[in-house]
């Protein structure tokens, strides 16, 4: 285990109608005009902006509202609520929605707050030394950034993807009603089961050795999330399991399970290129290449994906050919994301969006574009090279 630092200043509150106290939760960090900012037409349609709206006036709060946000979230609508920000002198951001809203929120705060442009922060030209205060109602159990410290925008000038990360941005409440991701399309649901998951096989996968508890939350977040996914595609509306999405998502993101280790991220990294490029679906980019990544790094510690086999799909151990253990719990990874009609290869991923082909110019750009053109390394777990993350898109099409 190596050494750690560990926050976590948001405030969670759980249940039942919690949104309906967004009001109070707000006025309590000092909030007196807030941006609601969200998605598309859902938050109106479910009524869930009017419960926020009448919690807001009941606490005298006022506020101003911006939809549009669409999923790999765009710097130019960022570049909008900054300027609606000051224009109404807003001072706490509200975000209703996934990870994509509240990725946009925590750009438009962070931006107003350091008087900047926000692509700087993003573009690591400048650092973040204050943030506007956030809340997040949180209507989609996914990508964590309800409680993270990250936010990943898409530039729409050179469709380069880039995150940012600073504790600073952590919100400062998050309201989570398992009740909002009732009415979800199942394939968000589905592709919010795969966030999950990954999030957490990102930190697990780790060249740090005897973190063995850290291990084991891991492993039984995974069980849970297969175990409960499978239960919502089946009832989408059972509480208990959709509770069990919503709290898992927060958990797999808010760096609890890297404390003592170092995560790896790589296939973050190569699926940021691919919504850069294509504006792929976020998860359905992960589930696309995760399993030809994990095949071109295993070796680097069979034992490893061995344990995640046996442990996390209940594998037998194969204790004189651990390799065919761990090439087991790959295939499961890859089996289970296909039965929930999600991807499994860059072709099928790319044909979903009426793309036939893929060159391997492109290839080249998207791997030079995730390492900055050379000028930062990709993975821990096993560091990648440009011409490997090429090798890691070519086998992930030829799937």
């Amino acid at each position: 285990m190596i050494n750690f630092s560990f926050s976590l200043p948001t405030k969670v509150v759980f249940g039942k109608d919690v949104q309906q106290n967004v009001g109070s939760e707000v006025k309590a960090y000092g909030g007196s005009k807030v941006l609601l900012h969200y998605g598309g037409s859902s938050a109106q349609k479910s009524g869930l902006l009017d419960q926020v709206c009448q919690s807001l006036k009941k606490e005298g709060i006022g506020y101003v509202e911006l939809g549009g946000v669409v999923p790999n979230p765009r710097l130019g609508l960022v570049y909008q609520g900054i300027d609606l920000c000051k224009k109404e002198n807003v001072d706490f951001i509200l975000a209703i929605g996934g990870g994509s809203v509240i990725d946009s929120a925590k750009a438009i705060a962070l931006a107003i707050a350091n008087d900047c442009d926000p692509w700087d922060l993003f573009d690591r030209l400048v650092d973040a030394k204050d943030c506007l205060p956030i809340g997040v109602i949180l209507t989609l159990a996914a990508s964590g950034s309800e409680t993270s410290k990250s936010s990943i925008i898409t530039n729409e000038d050179g469709w380069m993807k880039r995150g940012y990360a600073n504790n600073l941005m952590r919100p400062k409440f998050a309201l989570m009603n398992p009740e909002l991701t009732y009415s979800l399309p199942m394939k968000q649901t589905i592709y919010g089961i795969i966030d999950i998951m990954m999030h957490t096989m990102e930190r697990y996968f780790t060249p740090v050795k005897n973190v063995d508890l850290i291990d084991a939350m891991s492993e039984g977040l995974l069980k849970t999330v297969i175990k409960s996914g499978k239960v919502v595609v089946e009832d989408p509306e059972n509480y208990d399991a959709r509770a069990e999405l919503m709290w898992a998502g927060s958990l797999s993101h808010n760096d609890l399970l890297e404390t003592g280790r170092i995560g790896d991220y790589a296939v973050h990294q190569l699926e940021h290129e691919l919504g850069g490029m294509f504006d792929v679906d976020h998860a359905a980019g992960l589930s696309a290449i995760w399993a030809s990544w994990a095949r071109y790094v295993y070796k680097a510690d069979t034992g490893r994906f061995a344990q995640y086999a046996v442990n996390v799909w209940n594998c037998d151990m194969n204790f004189q050919n651990p390799e065919k253990t761990a090439l087991e719990g790959i295939a499961k990874t890859e089996e289970f994301y296909a039965s929930l009609g999600a991807p499994i290869s860059l072709k099928a991923l790319l044909e979903e969006k009426g793309i036939q082909d893929i060159t391997e110019a492109q290839m080249r750009e998207m791997a030079q574009k995730s390492t900055y053109g050379n000028k930062r390394k990709i993975g821990n777990f096993v560091v990648l090279s440009e011409d490997d993350i090429v090798n890691i898109y070519k086998a992930a099409w030829e799937r």
